[in-house]
């Protein structure tokens, strides 16, 4: 299972302005090569490295391997689309490998290639990314994000064997509440839907205002709720795989695919309805899973929000609201997620499910 980490890079003033000079001479490299390429009709790796390298190094000052990782950047573009020459960032991610690029240690950093030579330039590692740098292979990108110096390095991690579900955890997943499982936790997603208002009226209010501090109060604004919803659905998918693990159990979702082209909203849940992240909290459910060893498996979605967990009577008068369920038949009554997590986790137990491939 390939997973990326990334790891966080501490330099000085006077390194990351010799790390920035670089990125920058091999990008612009990169957007010279690719018009180049491009005017003479030549794609292909090989082909590139016959039609420019020597003017490349010459020309923009680059050591033969970083040139040689260049051209294989622009290459790489070119498999995406020959539609036009690919234009690349100032600061676009640029592939380092092992020539030109060394792990000291946790403590003394990293030694990579620079327009001035090699440096060693400080990490800052986590518990998390040191056990997924003891399975790194191949390239590393080097990247400027947001003003933090980053390499994203790939990691070829062993699967662990999945064992054989004794039982199933039922996983309602949803909006109001992010993910119900079906013995009765409950993950809300009043947080995210808190700070999706809040930044949604903050940046309204800064686009009508218009001016030069508010553009700028934008881009600092970007993404963040981005980057709350994805550790939030982290911290619950976490959470409901070690549920799972510790009980000998497998996780039942339901197949929620293309289900925002299959559900009408009224314009004021529109904003709810495809800002709704449940592909990326399945998506970090499923590695988790596998990582783990647990068994993943999906399941019709069709009455599991309508039956009753109890007697199985499918009654739309059943959700009085949003919130609730109540059986008409037998009385049962429980919150309505509850109830639809024990429903999947049934439907797992009862029919063979689909295995989810992470």
């Amino acid at each position: 299972m390939k997973l990326v980490a990334a790891v966080k890079l501490a330099p000085t003033s006077a390194q990351a302005a010799c790390l920035k000079e670089t990125l920058e001479r091999c990008n612009s490299a990169a957007s010279w090569l690719a018009v180049r390429g491009f005017e003479s009709a030549t794609f292909r790796q090989y082909d590139l490295h016959k039609l420019a390298y020597a003017e490349l190094r010459t020309q923009f000052g680059l050591t033969a391997q970083a040139a040689v990782r260049t051209i294989a950047k622009v290459a790489d573009a070119f498999k995406v689309s020959r539609a036009e020459a690919p234009l690349f960032r100032k600061t676009a991610a640029q592939p380092y490998d092992d020539r030109i690029l060394r792990f000291v240690d946790a403590s003394n950093g990293v030694s990579l290639w620079t327009l001035e030579g090699r440096i060693t330039v400080p990490v800052l590692l986590g518990e998390h990314q040191r056990k997924l740098m003891a399975y790194r292979k191949g390239e590393v990108d080097f990247c400027l994000v947001r003003g933090k110096w980053i390499l994203a390095a790939s990691c070829d991690i062993p699967e662990t064997e999945e064992f054989k579900a004794s039982d199933w955890l039922g996983v309602d997943l949803g909006i109001v509440s992010l993910a119900a499982d079906s013995d009765g936790t409950t993950h809300s997603g009043t947080d995210i839907e808190r700070i999706r208002d809040r930044l949604a009226r903050r940046k309204r209010g800064l686009q009508k205002c218009g001016t030069k501090a508010a553009k700028r109060r934008l881009r600092q604004l970007a993404g963040r709720e981005a980057r709350f919803r994805r550790h939030t659905n982290h911290c619950i998918s976490k959470v409901i795989v070690k549920t799972a693990e510790r009980t000998a159990r497998g996780i039942a979702l339901e197949d929620l695919t293309h289900i925002r082209k299959r559900v009408t909203a009224r314009r004021s849940q529109r904003s709810r309805l495809h800002s709704w992240s449940f592909a990326q909290l399945r998506a970090f459910i499923a590695y988790k899973a596998k990582r783990a060893g647990v068994p993943i498996a999906l399941v019709d979605p069709k009455h599991t929000s309508q039956a009753c967990s109890c007697c199985g009577v499918i009654e739309g008068k059943n959700r009085p609201d949003q919130a609730t369920f109540s059986c008409v038949s037998c009385g049962h009554s429980e919150p309505a997620d509850t109830n639809a997590a024990r429903n999947i986790r049934a439907k797992a137990a009862v029919t063979p499910p689909e295995v989810l491939a992470a």
